[in-house]
C-alpha cells in the first residue's frame, strides 16, 4: 500500500472538472485508489477515487488535506500520478 498526503491548493477546490480529472487519471490504473477527508478523525470520508460522484461529493474546499491511498501492481505510479494533479492545481490557476 502506497499513501501520500496532498493539500487543495486551487481556490475553487474540487468541483466538477477537477473531479473528472481525480477519476480520470485513477482510472488509468490497476491499483485500487481511494481519497480519504478527516483522516483518522471521527468525521472521516473515505471514497473511491475513480468514481467521479464520490469526489465531487467528498466537497473539498481550498487547503483541504487528503490522503491518497492506493493499493495494488501500479499503485506508485498511481499515487505519484493523482499528487501531480493536486500539485498544479488542475491547470486551473
Amino acid at each position: 500500500m502506497t499513501e501520500k498526503q496532498v493539500t487543495v491548493m486551487n481556490r475553487a477546490g474540487i468541483h466538477a472538472r477537477p473531479a473528472a480529472l481525480i477519476a480520470q487519471t485513477a482510472n488509468k490504473f490497476k491499483s485500487d485508489i481511494s481519497i480519504k477527508m478527516n483522516a483518522g478523525q471521527a468525521d472521516e470520508i473515505e471514497i473511491n477515487a475513480k468514481s467521479i460522484m464520490g469526489v465531487i461529493t467528498m466537497a473539498a474546499g481550498y487547503k483541504t488535506l487528503l490522503l491518497v491511498i492506493a493499493n495494488g501492481d501500479d499503485e506508485q505510479e498511481a499515487v505519484e500520478a493523482i499528487q501531480t494533479l493536486f500539485e498544479n492545481k488542475f491547470e486551473e490557476e
